[in-house]
């Protein structure tokens, strides 16, 4: 098995690109603020219009945006929601907003185990 460190990584290549990350629980709050950290410019947070997490969000000086404007904004967009609502976020909100040459980041082994269509998808 290889490991991979930081010098195995071009950090720059992300710091040029605008980040989406959608959902702002445990893992979307610190996949956002380590992206920060590491120099990354453009870090957006995307949540439902009605999430409490918004002001937590945009106190820690995140931009905040509903799902289907950030789908539209990001080079770069992580789902970083509950699985179980994984499917419903990307159909419904996502799916037919994303860019062209946009990179879509699934992080969730269930949703890759049980729905191997949604991580192949290309756009």
């Amino acid at each position: 098995m290889r490991v991979y460190y930081d010098r195995d990584a071009d950090v720059g290549l992300i710091k040029k690109k605008k980040v989406v990350i959608v959902g702002y629980g445990s893992q979307g709050h610190a996949h956002a603020a380590n992206l920060k950290d590491s120099g990354v410019a453009e870090v957006a947070v995307a949540l439902r219009s009605d999430s409490s997490s918004r002001a937590k969000a945009s106190d820690a000086g995140f931009k905040v945006m509903d799902v289907v404007e950030a789908s539209q904004w990001g080079d770069v967009i992580m789902m970083l929601t509950p699985d179980e609502l994984q499917a419903d976020i990307y159909a419904d909100e996502i799916a037919e907003n994303i860019r062209s040459g946009c990179c879509d980041c699934i992080c969730s082994w269930i949703e890759c185990s049980f729905q191997p269509d949604r991580a192949t998808h290309r756009h």
